[in-house]
């Protein structure tokens, strides 16, 4: 399995062992583009793993404090008791960096970076950059991606189609 995201298509596509496309889904990036330095705000690229997962089982919607679901299901009054707060919903997938000076180690940690692949509020645009540097999916597609992609599943981010 390996999923492979494009910066330049906003999409992220999942493939089975032999390359086969199993799943299609749009994305949202950062909306200050491609960069791996700390503190950028930008999509980090290369080559990465799926540290960790978190959030198995919660409902749709369930939002996270530092990686910590905090027991509320956002909603159009949560969001205006939080305007402006960058909403982490539902699932994370907790990417790692593999390339040391590029995305890995130092001050372009992926990980230290807290960069993941996860759920935002519905009524955000998907196919077009948006994020402070994460990789934003609707809530119920990073649940399907979340119970088909296990722990290490290569991911790989790239500026152009990724075709």
């Amino acid at each position: 399995m390996k999923i492979l995201v494009s910066l330049a298509r906003q999409r992220l596509t999942l493939f089975d062992d032999a390359g086969k496309t199993l799943r299609v889904y749009p994305v949202s990036t950062a909306a200050r583009g491609a960069g791996e330095r700390n503190g950028s705000f930008c999509t980090p690229r290369g080559k990465f793993l799926i540290r960790a997962k978190i959030g198995s089982g919660l409902p749709l919607g369930s939002v996270f404090v530092a990686r910590r679901p905090n027991g509320e299901i956002h909603s159009p009054e949560l969001a205006a008791k939080y305007p402006g707060r960058d909403w982490i919903l539902t699932r994370i997938l907790w990417l790692s960096g593999c390339e040391p000076g590029f995305n890995r180690l130092g001050d372009v940690d992926t990980m230290r970076r807290f960069i993941y692949i996860h759920g935002c509020p519905e009524p955000e645009t998907m196919g077009q950059p948006g994020s402070h540097g994460c990789i934003r999916m609707r809530n119920g597609d990073v649940a399907e991606l979340f119970d088909l992609a296990p722990v290490y599943t290569p991911v790989e981010i790239v500026e152009g189609d990724g075709d």
